[in-house]
């Protein structure tokens, strides 16, 4: 799993490329700590390359999701393949996320 951040048009602009698994999870969750407390600024997360999400990496986007709303903030979720969709409909989550 290979994660970036940037600073874009005050906003942090994530890319997710590969599986979000268990296993990657706490990498993953060390690389994006400071979005938890996303200082006003919203998060779009590029998912293009996103393949695989387990329950640790929707956890981690929940975490963030909080923080950023605590904040008046918006988290984004950007180019989501179906399957990765369907996740989000299973879960119920569907509905906490912005989609693009």
């Amino acid at each position: 799993m290979k994660t970036t951040i940037q600073e874009q048009d005050n906003q942090f602009v994530v890319n997710l490329d590969g599986e979000l698994d268990t296993a990657a999870a706490l990498e993953t969750e060390k690389v994006l700590q400071p979005l938890f407390k996303s200082n006003g600024k919203d998060v779009l997360f590029e998912c293009e390359k996103l393949e695989y999400i387990s329950s640790s990496g929707l956890r981690i986007l929940l975490g963030i999701l909080k923080g950023a709303r605590a904040n008046g903030s918006k988290v984004i979720m950007k180019d989501v393949n179906d399957d990765i969709k369907s996740v989000f409909k299973l879960t119920g989550l569907i509905s906490l996320f912005e989609f693009a």
